[in-house]
């Protein structure tokens, strides 16, 4: 191969290495998400479901705050094992393209560059370490329209993109609308 062709080449897989870093670093970003459901049925009755709901999935009352109407749950997010074990298999796959580019540029070096490959597992370590933290979710009710016939609610969810998706599956057959 000609030296412009392995040189590009060679850039061309510099970059998709730092995109597979800013992959990984994304791993572990906090993913914070307010969403706002307005409630027809009784706020006691809702807010007693919800806070069974974020207890089953491990969350526990950290604060209420009776002047605002606020509570906040607390609950530790696990690292996935999946995803621990997929982010190992994609750094070990860009070492590895990265190093045959090298071999190709430095023949001299041997397989030397291959040894580049036994960096994989850092990714992994390093998202099992960064991913285990606890996270917060936050329940704000706030009463309006209360001269209408039935009294509505807005509550205020705060907390993890996914926590929140998982919340609007479990109760879509509540008389929940979102805004």
């Amino acid at each position: 191969m000609t030296i412009p062709i392995l040189s590009s080449t060679f850039f061309l897989t510099l970059l998709l290495m730092v995109g597979l870093f800013f992959f990984i670093r994304g791993s572990i970003k906090e993913r914070k998400e307010k969403i706002q459901l307005v409630v027809t049925d009784n706020e006691e009755v809702i807010l007693n479901k919800l806070k069974e709901y974020l207890e089953k999935r491990a969350y526990k009352v950290n604060k209420i705050e009776p002047e605002a109407n606020q509570i906040s749950f607390q609950g530790f997010v696990r690292p996935s094992w999946f995803l621990a074990i997929f982010l190992t298999m994609l750094a070990g796959l860009g070492l590895v393209c990265c190093s045959l580019v090298l071999y190709f540029l430095y023949p001299r070096g041997g397989n030397l560059f291959y040894g580049l490959t036994l960096l994989a597992p850092v990714a992994g370590i390093f998202y099992w370490q960064k991913a285990g933290r606890l996270e917060n979710v936050l329940l704000k009710l706030e009463t309006f329209n209360e001269q209408a016939e039935k009294k509505e609610s807005l509550i205020t969810i705060t907390g993890h993109r996914d926590e929140l998706n998982q919340l609007e599956q479990a109760f879509e057959k509540i008389a929940i609308k979102k805004v």
